[in-house]
C-alpha cells in the first residue's frame, strides 16, 4: 500500500497538482481514518479473542501512524498530531453513538462540535 500512495501523490505532485503542505493534510485525514478505524476494533476484538477485528486493529493502527509519521513531514507536529487525535475521538464518538449503544445526549454533541470546530480553526492557523 505504502508504494502505491506514494506513487500516486508523486504524480500529483510532480504533475503541480498538489503541494506538500496538501499532501501532508491528506496524509493526515487519512491517519485520522485510520485511527477511527483501530479505536473502534479496541471495543470489538474481545481482548484479541475476535481474530477479524484484532487483524483489523493492527492493521489500522499501523496505517494511521504510517500516515500520520508522512503528515509529520511538512506540517507542524503539534497540530498534527491534535488533528489526528481529534479526528480520531470525534470519529469513534460518533460510531459509539450510532453503532454501539453509546449515550447520545445534547451536551456530548455540543462538544463534539465544539472539538470540531477547534480542528477547523487548527487547520486555517496552522500557516499550512
Amino acid at each position: 500500500m505504502r508504494a502505491w500512495t506514494d506513487l500516486v501523490f508523486s504524480l500529483l505532485e510532480a504533475g503541480g497538482m498538489m503541494s506538500t503542505t496538501a499532501m501532508g493534510w491528506i496524509y493526515l485525514l487519512l491517519a485520522g481514518l485510520f485511527e477511527i478505524g483501530f479505536a473502534s476494533a479496541i471495543k470489538l476484538m474481545d481482548g484479541h479473542k475476535n481474530i477479524p477485528w484484532s487483524v483489523a486493529f493492527y492493521v489500522c493502527a499501523l496505517l494511521s501512524f504510517g500516515f500520520l509519521q508522512e503528515a509529520a513531514k511538512s506540517l507542524p507536529i503539534g497540530t498534527a498530531y491534535a488533528v489526528w487525535t481529534g479526528i480520531g475521538g470525534v470519529g469513534v464518538a460518533v460510531i459509539g453513538m450510532a453503532f454501539l449503544g453509546d449515550p447520545i445526549t445534547p451536551w456530548r454533541v455540543v462538544f463534539l462540535l465544539l472539538l470540531v470546530t477547534s480542528l477547523v480553526g487548527l487547520k486555517l492557523t496552522s500557516g499550512h
